[in-house]
């Protein structure tokens, strides 16, 4: 193992903009833009916003509202989307709200691209998705890459602003297809190993192995997405996961609520059967004090070769969740 994997890396946040039990929206709001003014101070790369549609426990729906608001109260840190659902947008609103967003925060934005719906179907038809959206996906961005491209400055329909602009674009992902996307255009490639584990090897192999260079990117560049608890101790840190833990199993059950508080995490909240389908789901969990936190990121960047984490954390206590992050950004530090 290399001492120095930590410090070879970057780090970041992908926050979901979750709502947690006896709270709302606009706490929601007011904590994440807290934990982005923390992690700045302790050199987190980026921070991103994911959009979600009809979830009682998830406030990201109006996500390009949400980077603003991030981005207006930070200085340095990048913000974007993790990731916009590109399929529920027109190419040409989204060129029109980047290049907004990258007028108004220069340098600081990013642009993650994904091509599920990020909902139920009856939501989705609500926005107004076309079933063959996911199918045209790759030729969706391809069309908001002219319309960001200096390029289109002699095109019939023009993104002012955003057209010539410098906005990174990434492609997100959970399967191989993305990955094969991702590399076919010579982007950078974000996968969701937080909620989909299955494929994350195959599908780095696979754009490491066909990426070809382009205008963005040169050599090929990935983000693992993970999820983090960090405490002082391994039982807190345990303790603290029993909300995202029932969070998941809320997903698997099909029994969606808001973020629960946490339990003892000897404490029985769930059968057998439902404990084997979310381990399997929620493989990519980092859970523990310190050292077993450092331990076992290292590993796992040491195996996956991954450029950039970025930590997801569904933490039901507002401190100990800015405490959580607080613990990463010091052993960032520490090797740095």
């Amino acid at each position: 193992m290399n001492t120095d994997t930590l410090s070879r890396i970057k780090i970041s946040v992908l926050d979901l903009a979750i709502v947690r039990e006896g709270g709302n929206a606009a706490d929601t709001f007011k904590n994440s833009l807290e934990l982005a003014q923390h992690v700045e101070k302790w050199g987190f790369t980026r921070f991103w916003l994911a959009e979600h549609h009809n979830m009682q426990g998830v406030a990201s729906t109006a996500t390009v509202v949400l980077i603003g608001h991030i981005a207006g109260g930070t200085s340095t840190l990048r913000v974007g989307s993790g990731g916009i659902m590109l399929p529920n947008h027109a190419p040409l609103i989204v060129a029109e709200q980047f290049g907004t967003l990258a007028t108004l925060y220069p340098d600081r934005i990013d642009l993650g691209l994904g091509r599920a719906p990020g909902t139920d179907q009856f939501t989705a038809a609500a926005l107004k998705r076309d079933e063959h959206a996911a199918m045209e996906f790759p030729g969706n961005v391809q069309e908001l890459q002219m319309y960001l491209s200096e390029g289109n400055k002699n095109g019939r329909v023009r993104a002012i602003p955003g057209e010539g602009l410098d906005i990174p674009i990434w492609i997100l992902g959970s399967s191989t297809d993305s990955a094969y996307l991702a590399a076919s255009l010579g982007l950078p490639y974000a996968f969701a190993s937080h909620f989909a584990p299955a494929q994350l090897h195959k599908a780095l192999a696979i754009y490491r192995q066909n990426f070809k260079p382009s205008a963005q990117l040169k050599e090929p560049y990935t983000i693992a997405c993970v999820n983090v608890f960090a405490a002082d101790t391994d039982y807190e840190a345990n303790r603290l996961a029993t909300s995202f833990k029932k969070m998941f199993l809320g997903i698997i059950t099909g029994n969606r609520k808001q973020l629960q508080p946490a339990v003892e995490p000897n404490e029985d909240f769930m059968d057998p059967m439902e404990e084997a389908a979310l381990q399997q789901m929620i493989q990519y969990s980092f859970i523990g004090g310190p050292e077993k936190i450092k331990k076992e990121l290292e590993k796992f960047i040491d195996i996956t070769q991954v450029d950039e984490i970025m930590a997801a954390s569904a933490i039901y206590e507002h401190e100990a969740r800015l405490h959580s992050y607080e613990i990463l950004g010091a052993l960032y530090k520490k090797e740095n």
